[in-house]
């Protein structure tokens, strides 16, 4: 299965709320109450204006031009903007990938983009807030467990999350 992976515009919104509402409800699932999820999925499922416009935001296009995945890197830290930004450290953020491409190497070619592109510019460690369901995943991209711990989504939602950190982004293994 082909694909490619470009940088997204803010014209690519709709493509990239397809892909993130087309996986999380189906890989979330196992792993969070249904109703803490229909509380949570209609947050979590909207094109982020500001990374759509980043330049390290990517989409990953099937070649019939089908958004597949998604995901990028910035060096704000999620949901704090205004933190004071750690130039050696960049933030993984909002991935996701179709279920039906799931094992068909669209994650970890977006991971592979943004450890070049993070490495180009500067930065030499990586952090990703992670799903339940996606550690495992991150763990594959060399990330370790630091803690468990609850994202707040609005006065009246706590996301069970695992913050994870890789030392380096040297080369991906």
């Amino acid at each position: 299965m082909r694909f490619d992976i470009r940088a997204t515009t803010p014209e690519d919104a709709a493509a990239v709320a397809a892909v993130l509402k087309e996986c999380y409800p189906v890989l979330l699932a196992p792993a969070y109450d249904a109703a803490l999820l229909a509380k949570a999925l209609p947050l979590m499922t909207r094109a982020n204006p500001a990374l759509l416009a980043s330049g390290t935001y990517y989409l990953a296009e099937a070649a019939d031009g089908a958004p597949v995945g998604c995901g990028g890197w910035t060096f704000e830290r999620p949901g704090a903007p205004d933190d004071p930004i750690d130039p050696a450290l960049a933030h993984i953020r909002h991935f996701a990938t179709d279920p039906a491409w799931t094992g068909h190497g669209v994650g970890r070619a977006l991971f592979d983009r943004c450890l070049a592109d993070a490495g180009a510019a500067g930065a030499c460690r990586f952090e990703a807030w992670s799903t339940l369901v996606a550690e495992a995943f991150y763990r594959r991209m060399g990330f370790q467990t630091v803690e468990r711990f609850d994202v707040a989504m609005g006065p009246e939602i706590r996301f069970p999350s695992v913050r994870m950190v890789r030392r380096t982004v040297a080369a991906s293994g």
